[in-house]
């Protein structure tokens, strides 16, 4: 088992010198602002997607008292498109952490980094052995991948049990005095060779001692327990004129998309069309018995979060005299563009742009 995780590791660490060509522009970064403002778009996020949104960032707020210093909806606009915006929020309450507690200068100790609002174990240890060179090994799900099938490990990933193991064995394999090269090795390595699907088992320097090569485990490693439970919801957006304007809210309960803007919401237990709207006690209690003309009715749309299915219908309407709705604010419409909306929104806005701006 030693002369295998010496393999491991050696041929990890060969491999990220001589074949790993994956470009990002945070790879090779020294700056934990930088660093943390990279790994904190990635969580669940795709490199192709979080790469722009990385570089805008960058170039709003060129540091960490920058951001700090922002104001929020200025921030989640920025944010908008990138989904989970309890990461967006977190980073604003951590940025401004670094400001008021350590003075602006992001701190070097792995257990300062990790109290830090929204940074885990994985996150701490990136920023940690990137930038201050300190020996923490980094687990993510491409780390998880790699060891279970090099080394044949079979216990959930998502257990107690299975944690322990891995985190136990990812710091043991983890070379010290090379712990950010180590690090990133086997994060690529799990990107583009031992990948999820259809991984690249002929090109792979670790295919000799493999064991879930030699099993034919490969498409049952890493094993999980928890299935993922996806929830429908329905979301009827009342897009409500009243002259120029139209009513929005910030989402402010403990829910999707907080701090978010939306429309005038009733959500339904599965899905409606514009008639049976009208007649539901939702919709009364919105108009009472305000006049209204109904203007038009969109496709239905759907978006896929990682828990959820929110399925969106949009109804526009107008009205002359203005209804009484407290938790609502009248805004011109030619500047809906100034408030950070959720992706559904976003999309029918954009599909929408004569009608609505």
């Amino acid at each position: 088992m030693i002369s295998d995780r010496h393999f491991f590791t050696e041929k990890l660490l060969e491999w990220n010198r001589d074949t790993n060509t994956r470009s990002m522009p945070w790879k090779g970064e020294k700056n934990p602002y930088k660093i943390w403002l990279s790994e904190i778009i990635l969580q669940q996020t795709r490199v192709e997607q979080g790469w722009p949104y990385y570089e805008r960032f960058i170039q709003h707020y060129p540091t960490v008292k920058k951001l700090a210093a922002a104001p929020d909806e200025e921030v989640f606009r920025l944010w908008q498109g990138l989904g989970y915006y309890a990461r967006c929020k977190n980073m604003l309450a951590a940025a401004r952490q670094i400001t008021n507690i350590h003075e602006g200068k992001f701190p070097d100790q792995y257990d300062q980094i990790k109290a830090l609002k929204g940074i885990g174990p994985y996150t701490a240890a990136a920023i940690a052995s990137f930038a201050f060179h300190l020996p923490y090994a980094v687990l993510d799900g491409n780390v998880f991948r790699v060891l279970a099938r090099y080394f044949g490990i079979d216990t959930p990933i998502d257990s107690t049990a299975g944690k322990k193991q891995f985190d136990t064995l990812a710091q043991e394999l983890l070379p010290k005095a090379h712990s950010a090269e180590y690090n990133q090795s086997i994060m690529d390595f799990g990107a583009v060779v031992c990948k999820p699907q259809q991984p690249a088992c002929e090109e792979c320097p670790l295919r000799k001692k493999c064991v879930a090569r030699h099993q034919q485990l490969i498409s049952l490693l890493p094993v999980k327990t928890k299935k993922l439970q996806i929830k429908k919801r329905y979301f009827n957006y009342l897009l409500l004129h009243y002259g120029n304007d139209i009513f929005i809210r910030k989402r402010t309960s403990n829910d999707i998309w907080q701090n978010l803007h939306e429309f005038i919401l009733i959500e339904t237990p599965g899905p409606s069309d514009a008639t049976t709207l009208q007649s539901s006690t939702a919709f009364k209690t919105i108009l009472g018995s305000i006049p209204f003309e109904l203007e038009g009715v969109s496709a239905p749309l759907k978006q896929q979060l990682t828990h959820q299915t929110i399925h969106s219908l949009f109804i526009s309407l107008s009205v002359k005299q203005q209804p009484n709705l407290p938790d609502y604010t009248l805004v011109p419409r030619n500047s809906l563009h100034k408030y950070a909306f959720p992706k559904t929104i976003t999309a029918f806005l954009e599909s929408h742009h004569l009608q609505l701006f």
